[in-house]
């Protein structure tokens, strides 16, 4: 709780430098949100957050135009029983809730049915690998969030799914083991 305001600040200040546009234009971070029914519900989140008091720090609603488009949008003033934190979004919003002991967020983190992904953000790496084998969540990054790589298993825990996606998993998953067993022949 005694840095939330310098990293809330912090984070918003990213959130409003960073550059939305078309994902294959030069500088881009951030392109379009993958289909219209996703983009709806996003909007639908953050509005519902911020009816529910929450402050927008960044972002906050679509940009103009053509496309499905919603810039980075940092929220404070929310918790548990709101939908942008208790619903899973895929969206380039985040709901920012203060702490103040590890045991505390570990909890309210394990506390979702969703375990897709988390990420942990600290200068202590070996007390964030402690806190990452905590969270009940498929995939933990820490000090980065969302980086895939093809030849390692991606996927969620509780209502995030079933299965892992990438790496021998996948391969796994798509093959299919055939057993043949035979009696010794008699001498």
């Amino acid at each position: 709780k005694d840095i939330f305001d310098q990293v809330t600040g912090h984070l918003a200040e990213l959130a409003k430098n960073a550059k939305v546009g078309d994902g294959f234009g030069k500088g881009v971070q951030f392109g379009p949100i993958n289909n219209k029914m996703q983009f709806e519900k996003v909007s639908s989140l953050v509005e519902d957050a911020k009816k529910s008091g929450a402050k927008v720090l960044a972002g906050g609603a679509p940009l103009e135009g053509k496309g499905f488009f919603f810039p980075p949008t940092i929220l404070t003033g929310v918790a548990e029983g709101t939908r942008i934190v208790d619903e899973e979004q895929f969206g380039p919003v985040l709901p920012v809730m203060p702490f103040s002991t590890i045991d505390e967020v570990v909890e309210r983190a394990n506390n979702s049915e969703y375990g897709l992904g988390a990420s942990v953000w600290s200068t202590n790496l070996e007390r964030a690998q402690e806190v990452a084998n905590r969270l009940h969540a498929g995939t933990v990054w820490i000090n980065k969030h969302s980086e895939l790589s093809p030849n390692i298993p991606f996927g969620g825990c509780k209502e995030s799914g079933i299965g892992k996606q990438m790496g021998s998993y996948t391969l796994e998953g798509h093959t299919e083991a055939k057993i043949v067993r035979m009696a010794k022949a008699k001498l």
